[in-house]
């Protein structure tokens, strides 16, 4: 099991959806993991907004693979 800073083991961070890069629940990843992604947020409105301007929406639903979008107070 990946272990976080300070050594221990890492809880997960959200299943509904279903996060982290292997969509596993947790914030482990791999070499293949281009964007480092290993931290679980809460995520807000600003988040949401902010990230949707730079190109990646994570609000919008993607039925083809599974993701239900995400709203304020989600985890991801």
């Amino acid at each position: 099991m990946a272990k976080n800073i300070l050594g221990d083991l890492l809880e997960s961070c959200c299943t509904d959806p279903m996060t982290g890069y292997l969509r596993d629940g947790f914030c482990a990843t791999h070499d293949q993991d281009r964007g480092s992604h290993v931290i679980c947020a809460v995520v807000t409105e600003a988040f949401l907004s902010f990230t949707k301007a730079r190109g990646n929406d994570l609000q919008t639903p993607i039925p083809a693979y599974g993701f239900p979008g995400l709203m304020p107070g989600d985890g991801w």
